[in-house]
């Protein structure tokens, strides 16, 4: 098995470290930044016999490292500055994107993708349609990382553990997500019967803003540790075959009632990637907002350069 992580920054870097630490063969860390993959891989190495982990990991600098990968993940790209969108980064990643999905087809035609690049859901899009894999083999990490940081803050206002929380979010990896109380449980219990609704808007409104709350904070760049876990529990489920119902950024072609659009829904993840897209159970208002996410991203595809 052998996984390629493109971008060597934060993200990509720390990525590519929690998946040496799970033991899944090797590694290549791949970035135009001459040194820096280089670099970061030989001190990924060397953390190797204090953290008692075997698989070896590479960089370099060159696309040609892609060749016999089974999953790429590409995390390169443009990051967010403070008072920018995840939109605003639309043409400038996009053409990020375009350049690296080419070097996917021609190295690792028989790969696995999963991105990371924002804004997620378009970049996941565009991925797809230059790549021209077939569906199941290209997904986003994104609502994965939003359904984590929706866990955790539920988990610090109730003062549980967050393994007890089994949040849901669907929808687009952005102002558009939809963080779902009403599916949402602790344990066995519904949310919705543990707290009322004001604090469902307020925790809604707090997962919803948390990325945009973390860049303001770092001042540059964007959050790294919490996507880094998201890309590695995508990787396992995928590497090791779990079967695992992940939520992750996926072309619906008819399913939820949209067609032609990758946007976050849970699906079933194994060694084919989106093995299944499941279906929930959304109440009206719930798809009418699920819908107008949709057609909002396949307006923004249109206006890609």
């Amino acid at each position: 098995m052998k996984i390629s992580v493109i971008g060597a920054g934060n993200v990509g870097g720390l990525a590519a470290m929690r998946i040496a630490q799970d033991g899944l063969v090797e590694v290549c860390l791949i970035d135009i930044a001459k040194g820096l993959p280089c670099g970061k891989a030989l001190d990924i190495e060397d953390s190797r016999a204090l953290l008692k982990f075997d698989s070896p990991v590479l960089g370099t600098d060159d696309l040609v490292g892609l060749g016999g990968s089974d999953i790429v993940v590409i995390t390169a790209g443009f990051p967010r500055k403070p008072g920018m969108t995840r939109e605003d980064l639309l043409n400038k990643n996009a053409q990020v994107i375009k350049e690296l999905c080419l070097g996917v087809k021609k190295y690792a035609p028989e790969t696995i993708l999963i991105i990371v690049t924002n804004p997620l859901d378009l970049m996941t899009r565009l991925a797809l349609k230059i790549t021209g894999f077939k569906a199941n083999r290209v997904m986003g990490m994104g609502i994965s990382l939003d359904a984590a940081r929706f866990s955790n803050l539920i988990a610090e206002e109730l003062n549980i553990f967050p393994q007890s929380v089994n949040a849901i979010v669907i929808g687009s990896h952005g102002e558009g997500m939809m963080p779902l109380v009403r599916l949402s449980t602790v344990g066995d219990a519904p949310l919705g019967k543990l707290i009322d609704a004001k604090k469902a808007e307020e925790l809604i409104n707090k997962t919803t803003g948390r990325g945009l709350e973390i860049v303001s904070l770092l001042g540059s760049g964007s959050a790294y540790f919490a996507p880094s876990a998201a890309i590695s529990s995508l990787v396992k489920a995928i590497a090791r075959d779990e079967k695992h119902i992940i939520g992750v950024s996926a072309y619906l072609n008819g399913e939820y009632g949209v067609k032609d659009v990758c946007i976050g829904v849970p699906c079933r993840l194994g060694a084919d990637g989106i093995e299944q897209i499941i279906e929930l159970d959304l109440d009206q208002e719930e798809k009418d907002t699920f819908v107008k996410s949709a057609l909002r991203l396949q307006e923004q595809f249109s206006s890609i350069q």
